[in-house]
């Protein structure tokens, strides 16, 4: 399977980061507080729909929050199912809040590593995830919107490792990568392009 200058030896997921939104661009925690693109964050969701035109996907879908299905509309695809297993990490007390700001009363937090108060577990967003996962692996191509902590899940469980390998994954607004085989083996084919 070649698309695009990638080649796979099985199923495609190619993932796409939402626009830059205010909370995205200020380092805010945003899961359930449904904010719309900015302006350069629109831009950049436009800008993503040559580098798609040209791929066929077997299946669409996109997170239910309007940063990811204005990205996926913006991007050519308004038609995305949408499907809620692709939600942001729930952040709980920690929603709105900067790392920084975190860390003034636990030193050295992370999403990756402590607690979320009030918000989900990393074996909670990787069981969801990991049925993403298993439908994509029914398709040859599938297209994903959604948002930068759970894409990096989604990318950990797709490598079939536990949901904080994501940490190592850093994941830009308006991104595409492209996950797939090379042999058996689930690989990483492009990264955060």
């Amino acid at each position: 399977m070649t698309s695009g200058g990638v080649h796979s030896d099985g199923p495609e997921l190619w993932v796409v980061r939402h626009g830059e939104t205010e909370w995205s661009r200020d380092g805010r925690h945003t899961s359930v507080t449904d904010l719309p693109l900015t302006e350069p964050g629109e831009e950049a969701a436009r800008a993503l729909a040559p580098r798609l035109a040209d791929v066929e996907f077997d299946l669409v879908l996109t997170s239910p929050r309007q940063r990811a299905r204005r990205t996926a509309e913006l991007a050519g695809f308004a038609d995305a199912e949408v499907d809620d297993d692709l939600v942001e990490w729930a952040y709980g007390d920690y929603e709105g809040v900067t790392t920084a700001e975190i860390r003034d009363d636990v030193p050295g937090w992370t999403v990756w590593t402590h607690p979320v108060p009030g918000g989900e577990t990393a074996d909670q967003v990787s069981a969801r995830l990991d049925r993403v996962v298993a439908r994509a692996r029914e398709h040859d191509r599938t297209l994903v919107f959604a948002h930068g902590h759970s894409l990096r899940v989604l990318t950990a469980r797709w490598v079939e490792q536990p949901a904080d390998v994501g940490r190592f994954f850093r994941l830009d607004t308006s991104t595409v990568s492209v996950l797939g085989f090379e042999r058996d083996n689930p690989a990483l084919l492009k990264w955060n392009s």
